[in-house]
């Protein structure tokens, strides 16, 4: 079996609170690889298109979704159904590593509605 550098394969982008690795898109769904760095935080945002689940594979946060706060440690699971006004932030000194798996009947990077973001995008 050979071994593979997940960071490698994939739609790679960088983003000033950290970068992503989408490695898998079908009709109907996507699968990334995101790291927030420590101190970083992800817009406050929400989706017209698609829902999400966050799994967090390593270091620790804390999820907004829908006003309710979620501390987050490797083995959460965050569930943002469509519409829901969401972000994460880094907590911790550690990159905070999570698999999202978003679904939905049109999936583009222009499906983001932020309301407030740290990055003045």
């Amino acid at each position: 079996m050979r071994k593979v550098n997940a960071m490698s394969n994939g739609e790679m982008s960088v983003r000033p609170w950290g970068k992503y690795l989408k490695f898998h898109q079908e009709p109907g769904v996507w699968v990334k690889r995101i790291e927030v760095n420590p101190g970083g935080r992800l817009s406050l945002q929400k989706h017209s298109h698609r829902s999400e689940k966050w799994i967090i594979v390593a270091g620790e946060g804390l999820a907004i979704v829908d006003d309710v706060n979620i501390p987050v440690k490797q083995g959460s699971v965050v569930d943002v159904p469509l519409g829901a006004v969401h972000r994460i932030g880094n907590t911790g000194k550690i990159p905070l590593v999570m698999i999202e798996v978003a679904c939905g009947d049109i999936l583009t990077e222009e499906d983001i509605i932020r309301l407030q973001d740290d990055y003045s995008r």
